[in-house]
């Protein structure tokens, strides 16, 4: 790691306070209340965490010690029993929430479905006893490779009630992918469908897993649900459709009693380089841990309809589609399609539709609807929302006052939530009703969390110096480690900065007023002329140009520099490029930031290579910039064709 510090070089002064309204029906309703309930963690963290649990969870036997911290393993809930899902469901069915709607959905055909809790209960139990049925049992793994459809949520409930371990796969990814991480995880079942819809196509989610599970002598059976009616081959024994093996099967199953650390999941997560990561969850702490911040952060209310667009192969789907919302009994809209060319703004009338009030998305999902223009959010009526979120990557301050603008109508706070797959759940996001905004930084960190930012030696940097973001403090919904890999573990996560501390792997500032400003990726700073630059802040300034719509920086080498700045721009929709743009946007550079972020190089594109979660690879970014071969874990790739354009133009 280098010993020098990033430089934070991006200011913004814009100030947004929630209404006095929202504040006082908020659960966390000012700053006081905020800062009373930091200090109180952190001078009692054990005392803190307990008494929140014992508040919002129901135990079936307590636990004997809050904390076992061993750096860098951690036990969270000691000796306690429960099971996740009854937390999630069991415990609404005693209240007026049974007949409560619990999950919203609806197809990308049109279909619809709503399960109440009741329902939703029925559901889950059934599908348990089928998985015991096929020979399932705690701690075996099982795989889930499904569009996003209800029974996406049912199954990871399913295997939660009998204490397997799920790991979900996204059904856009590969056979090759699913069939790495179904070896890797040891699975013994995997759950599929015919197929799903994604953008008007149907995907051969069953054909991929048949082409995945030549050779795999773990999984001893699949378990089909029809979707598409596509025509598929279902292999005798090993094959089995829901819709056959669910008739008279019985809807009672108790959930088993399981350890707070029992593993509840395995999902494999992209190395920069190398095999993905299977990081592991488990099950006391993460449940506690998703609760309280989909709680606060969200701030949810009983006649909320909370829409998370993510799809639940990532980590958000899990953490804030399923556990997360229904442990606080809450009503979920889930989304099978996607914007596409047959309906491109099919977002906002479903937020119509369905009256949704607490919308939580990506940037990279604001920056394309910006890029369409305000017509189509404009088109529909959208005074159901009050609170927005964005989950992913850091937002860009002028797609932050877009989302705040068009799509809140500047009555609805934005939570930019900083959190990553290792951590389980958000790490700083505002409390809407307690926190001011300030557009492009997540703000302050979740009571209970002691993040910092800190040099190579771990000490502490001057406000509005970059440096590493850290975490000081085990919280519950940590990672316990990597599936099978106990010293990639200790290596990636906690060799990198002296003290014990977990390393995120981002850069980041804090403000004066404690305020945090995520940079990016530390291995995506850029180094020029000595001078670390975080990649994130020169795309913001791009960005913020009124022709620009979307922007991707990466370094280059270069013999006198070190690294020349290339950047990768996608222009707004009705935009064209003309003779002079290029000198133009590296001039509006120098103006926002300085001459020292000023691009070399700047290329045009129609598409950046993304996850299907949306982030934006710049490790293939550098590769094209630098005109080498692609190389690494590239499983997680949306669209190949957008990197082979990228090649051809460059």
């Amino acid at each position: 790691m280098a010993d020098s510090s990033i430089q934070s070089i991006l200011r913004e002064h814009r100030l947004f306070w929630p209404s006095e309204s929202f504040a006082q029906a908020a659960h966390i309703g000012s700053r006081a209340q905020y800062e009373q309930l930091a200090a109180q963690a952190r001078e009692d963290p054990e005392g803190f965490w307990a008494e929140q649990a014992t508040r919002e969870l129901e135990w079936f036997t307590p636990w004997n010690q809050v904390l076992d911290w061993q750096p860098p393993s951690a036990r969270w809930f000691v000796g306690a029993k429960l099971n996740i899902t009854h937390n999630c469901l069991d415990r609404h069915l005693q209240t007026w929430r049974r007949n409560k709607a619990a999950l919203i959905w609806e197809g990308e055909l049109g279909d619809t479905r709503t399960l109440t809790y009741s329902q939703l209960h029925w559901e889950v139990c059934q599908f348990a006893n089928a998985l015991r049925a096929l020979g399932v049992e705690e701690g075996d793994r099982v795989g889930i490779y499904l569009p996003l459809i209800p029974e996406a949520a049912i199954a990871m409930l399913a295997c939660a009630r009998l204490g397997a371990i799920h790991t979900v796969v996204f059904g856009g990814f590969s056979a090759e992918a699913l069939r790495e991480r179904l070896i890797h995880c040891q699975v013994k079942l995997v759950v599929t469908a015919d197929g799903g819809w994604r953008k008007d196509a149907i995907v051969p989610l069953k054909a991929q897993v048949d082409q995945a599970l030549v050779g795999v002598e773990t999984v001893k059976n699949v378990l089909v649900v029809q979707r598409t009616a596509t025509p598929i081959t279902m292999e005798p024994g090993r094959d089995h459709w829901w819709h056959d093996l669910r008739q008279g099967m019985s809807a009672v199953c108790p959930p088993v009693d399981l350890d707070s650390e029992h593993p509840l999941f395995v999902l494999y997560t992209s190395g920069s380089t190398g095999k993905p990561k299977g990081v592991v969850h488990t099950t006391g702490g993460y449940n506690l841990y998703t609760h309280l911040t989909t709680k606060w952060i969200f701030d949810l209310r009983d006649t909320d309809v909370y829409w998370c667009t993510a799809d639940v192969g990532w980590v958000t789907g899990h953490s804030y589609v399923v556990y997360g919302p229904l442990s606080n009994g809450a009503t979920i809209l889930m989304y099978e399609g996607a914007p596409r060319t047959s309906r491109p703004g099919c977002t906002w009338e479903l937020i119509e539709k369905y009256q949704v009030s607490v919308f939580y998305t990506a940037p990279t999902a604001i920056r394309a609807a910006l890029r369409q223009g305000e017509h189509l959010p404009r088109a529909c009526d959208l005074s159901s929302l009050r609170l927005l979120g964005t989950v992913g990557e850091p937002i860009n301050p002028e797609a932050w006052i877009w989302f705040y603008r068009v799509v809140g109508g500047e009555r609805c706070p934005i939570v930019d939530t900083w959190w990553q797959t290792e951590t389980g759940g958000i790490m700083v996001s505002a409390l809407p009703g307690a926190v001011p905004l300030k557009p492009g930084s997540a703000t302050l960190p979740f009571p209970g969390i002691q993040a910092d930012v800190v040099n190579h030696k771990g000490e502490g940097v001057p406000p509005n110096s970059g440096g590493y973001l850290v975490v000081r403090y085990p919280w519950p919904g940590m990672a316990r480690t990597l599936y099978g890999d106990e010293e990639r573990f200790r290596r990636t996560y906690w060799e990198h900065i002296p003290g014990q501390l977990y390393f995120s792997g981002d850069g980041a500032r804090r403000d004066e007023e404690g305020y945090f400003w995520v940079m990016g990726r530390v291995d995506d700073v850029i180094n020029v002329a000595g001078h670390r630059l975080g990649t994130m802040e020169i795309e913001a300034a791009l960005a913020s140009h009124p022709v620009v719509a979307e922007a991707a920086v990466v370094g280059r080498p270069d013999p006198v520099k070190g690294e020349e700045i290339v950047a990768f721009v996608i222009l707004e929709q009705g935009s064209s490029y003309h003779e002079g743009l290029h000198q133009a946007l590296k001039q509006h550079v120098v103006q926002e930031i300085g001459a020292i972020a000023r691009p070399g190089e700047i290329h045009f594109t129609e598409a950046l290579p993304k996850t299907r979660s949306g982030k934006i690879l710049r490790r293939l970014l550098r590769s094209v910039a630098a005109g080498e071969e692609v190389t690494g874990d590239t499983s997680t790739l949306e669209d190949r064709a957008a990197l082979d354009q990228l090649r051809e133009t460059n």
